[in-house]
């Protein structure tokens, strides 16, 4: 099992929400109204007059065959728009209930 972390420009949360189902992945948290700066080039996601938009983040507990179709999903998305901003990140889960 593989925790995925992605951090999303909040435009992109609603498709991705979507299309975890036809990934074959039901489990999710997210929080909403996240903020913060991408460590190369990123716009500021920061909620404020100056940088008003805002991130949301996802993360999902998934069986290691369902990451590289994820990864690649959120990756042809990022490309269509990469100044809106979007990363995944990737751990292993050593135990769970």
């Amino acid at each position: 099992m593989k925790a995925v972390m992605i951090v999303l420009d909040q435009a992109h949360y609603d498709e991705i929400v979507e299309n975890l189902n036809t990934l074959n992945i039901r489990g999710f948290t997210s929080w909403r109204e996240v903020h913060g700066r991408g460590s190369k080039n990123g716009i500021p996601h920061y909620g404020s007059h100056a940088w008003p938009s805002v991130n949301n983040s996802i993360l999902t507990i998934v069986e290691d065959d369902r990451v590289p179709l994820l990864l690649k999903y959120l990756k042809d998305l990022d490309n269509e728009s990469p100044n809106l901003g979007l990363r995944a990140f990737v751990w292993n889960i050593e135990d769970m209930i």
